[in-house]
């Protein structure tokens, strides 16, 4: 009995723990999303900041945007695709509108098996936005007026490339009301790369042999998967929801 205890104890302060990360990492980096939306002059945003206009992004500070490309790899290689679930401020909207979708995907959605090719095309025109089209400067940051009047003229004077980028990246992140997390689970192009990286990542959430298939971790999920599956973020919500106690932290097989 007191094992389970310990057991309830650990498991709730791992969502507490996953929540309160959310949050800082949202009040640290969320910026960074709205700027590369909103304000980032290029097609690719977070890769030419030391040629941005951009002043007030924290992306000129090169301590942070070269610690943040260096500790990330890193990441990945340690607890997997852990980045979308524990720190991705653009993850953590999308889940939001996902919550107050009045649309949900059921448990055992399709949309997983789609992702792969969806992460292809998205990493596919990252790459030739970036590499084979040199990722070409296409508006101005207008920074004259209040805030929401400088974004407005900001679009204003925007090339209709960055227009449309920007376009299909909020039409996709507002798709979350329609399809939980259809973003990140389909079309993140950095989401697309850490999943690949991911299965050779040495700690993982994963499910052992005693799974009975029940899909109680799949239906609670975010990103209506299951543990160390396609597009699983070592979130751990999961574990606490297992009838067979078959979802484990850790490196599995040991």
């Amino acid at each position: 009995m007191s094992e389970n205890k310990g057991a309830t104890i650990l498991i709730n302060k791992l969502k507490w723990l996953n929540n309160t990360s959310k949050l800082i990492f949202l009040t640290i980096i969320g910026q960074w999303s709205f700027y590369g939306i909103f304000r980032c002059p290029f097609p690719v945003p977070f890769v030419g900041c030391s040629n941005c206009p951009v002043i007030t992004c924290w992306g000129r500070i090169s301590s942070l945007f070269w610690g943040f490309w260096l500790v990330l790899p890193l990441s990945v290689i340690l607890f997997g695709r852990a980045f979308c679930g524990w720190a991705c401020p653009g993850g953590f909207i999308n889940q939001m509108f996902g919550k107050i979708s009045p649309f949900k995907t059921g448990p055992k959605s399709r949309l997983n098996k789609f992702a792969p090719l969806g992460f292809i095309v998205g990493i596919s025109i990252t790459l030739y936005l970036w590499l084979g089209w040199n990722n070409p400067r296409l508006a101005i940051p207008i920074r004259v007026g209040e805030f929401w009047q400088s974004i407005a003229l900001t679009f204003e004077h925007a090339d209709s490339y960055w227009l449309a980028r920007t376009a299909i990246v909020l039409s996709l992140t507002l798709a979350s009301f329609l399809v939980v997390n259809v973003w990140c689970r389909m079309f993140c192009p950095t989401g697309g790369v850490l999943e690949g990286l991911s299965r050779f990542a040495v700690f993982r959430v994963y499910k052992n042999d005693i799974c009975n298939d029940c899909d109680n971790c799949r239906q609670l999920c975010a990103m209506k998967t299951r543990p160390a599956e396609t597009n699983c973020t070592n979130c751990g919500d999961c574990v606490s929801q297992c009838p067979q106690h078959a979802v484990k932290i850790g490196r599995k097989g040991k």
